[in-house]
């Protein structure tokens, strides 16, 4: 077996703790969410069970976790929609060159430089200003889509810049429109990043914090309910919670793959 240099070490040290740090909080927390009734906040773990997962779906001491999630979940989808089909239509248009299309593109990612905050709350006095009632499926969604739209719009323009537009050439030639050409060409082309960029546009939508906490209004979406919470909820419910929600994620990432796959065989 040949000698390993120390730099190998260096880096299997430096690699070990960065999975440390990335996996580390997910295990302690998950490990604290499977405790009996008298479980706590801190380690050590008194007994282990499920009771904690059962109570994320009960009523808290202040506010609940079940309607917060099912307003993410719905916004969460209502962006995907909106900024998938969007993002896909302001790629094409930007196949072709046209007049404004620089300053017009800088402008589409302009939000992406200014910081969350200053976001939502230039969203609020917009909607102050306009006499709108701020919700977080108005509002909410408008915040959400000035950072998921433009993310999503870079990622088909880069898709559409490797796009070989022989196959729509070829499509038109024999008699196909315009529509007929994207159903049956462009769109199984673009399928499988299209699923890529929905689950990146509903995971960015489902975590939003900052963008929503001046925006949402009377009700919560999840990420602010458990942010009021964590003063209040002195149970291993929180962690519970985000057992749950995990799970909820893997559960998101394996269909988007099994989806993909099956739109990549086709």
């Amino acid at each position: 077996m040949p000698k390993r240099s120390p730099t190998f070490y260096l880096l299997a040290a430096f690699f070990g703790l960065f999975l440390l740090f990335l996996y580390g909080p997910m295990i302690t927390i998950f490990i604290l969410s499977l405790q009996g009734p008298d479980g706590t906040l801190t380690f050590p773990v008194r007994s282990f069970g499920v009771y904690w997962l059962g109570q994320v779906f009960q009523e808290q001491r202040v506010g609940n976790f079940v309607e917060p999630f099912q307003r993410s979940l719905i916004l969460g989808g209502i962006v995907t929609v909106l900024a998938a089909s969007m993002s896909v239509l302001a790629a094409m248009a930007f196949r072709q060159r046209f007049r404004g299309s620089t300053v017009l593109f800088y402008l589409t990612i302009a939000s992406l430089i200014v910081p969350s905050i200053l976001i939502s709350l230039g969203l609020g006095v917009m909607f102050q200003v306009m006499g709108w009632p701020t919700n977080w499926l108005s509002s909410g969604l408008g915040a959400h889509l000035t950072w998921t739209l433009p993310i999503a719009f870079l990622i088909m323009l880069g898709i559409f810049n490797r796009f070989n537009a022989s196959y729509e050439e070829a499509a038109k030639d024999l008699g196909a429109n315009d529509a007929k050409t994207f159903g049956e060409i462009v769109m199984p082309l673009i399928a499988p990043s299209l699923v890529g960029v929905g689950l990146l546009t509903f995971t960015l939508s489902y975590d939003e914090f900052t963008r929503t906490s001046l925006v949402s209004g009377q009700y919560n979406t999840l990420p602010l309910e458990i942010f009021g919470m964590t003063t209040n909820v002195t149970s291993p419910a929180l962690y519970a919670l985000g057992t749950l929600t995990t799970l909820f994620s893997f559960s998101l990432i394996a269909i988007a793959f099994i989806t993909y796959r099956r739109f990549s065989r086709q």
